[in-house]
């Protein structure tokens, strides 16, 4: 192997990964996840959110995989053959062939979090409280309601 001084090609340029990504059609995923809520509109994007996409070679007849709220499973289902048109239109062929769904339930998940930060603060509050200096400890002690308040809104 021999280089020539110069100029680069673009396959050279790119780090091995990103090529690997590129031609799984990562780019057409990204732009799905970046343009979510203009394609499918406001309401449907509030009820689930692309998981995964699975293609073929010629990145056509794809499965896009859903995530949905659990209670949204009808409003998605009857909207499915209208995310597969606005798909397809948006990148000009038949990118996705079918939609699959994933039923998340939020308040398992939700119950499981608040487990794990309150464990955490209070881990955290007897740590401020070995804290010597007065001034510092308050500080830290507003810190931690400020975000306590911040995350369970």
């Amino acid at each position: 192997m021999y280089s020539i001084q110069g100029l680069r090609t673009v396959g050279n340029s790119l780090p091995k990964t990103l090529g690997k990504i590129l031609k799984k059609g990562g780019h057409n995923y990204s732009s799905i996840i970046n343009n979510w809520a203009d394609l499918v509109g406001k309401k449907t994007s509030q009820q689930c959110y692309p998981k995964a996409i699975k293609t073929n070679k010629d990145l056509k007849d794809g499965v896009l995989v859903l995530n949905v709220s659990h209670g949204n499973e009808l409003d998605v289902e009857y909207s499915k053959k209208n995310i597969i048109d606005k798909i397809n239109s948006f990148f000009g062929y038949n990118f996705i062939k079918q939609v699959k769904t994933v039923v998340l339930d939020n308040e398992i998940d939700y119950k499981k979090t608040i487990s794990h930060l309150s464990l955490k603060n209070k881990k955290l509050s007897s740590k401020i409280n070995q804290i010597k200096n007065l001034s510092l400890k308050k500080k830290l002690n507003n810190l931690v309601k400020e975000y306590e308040n911040k995350n369970s809104k």
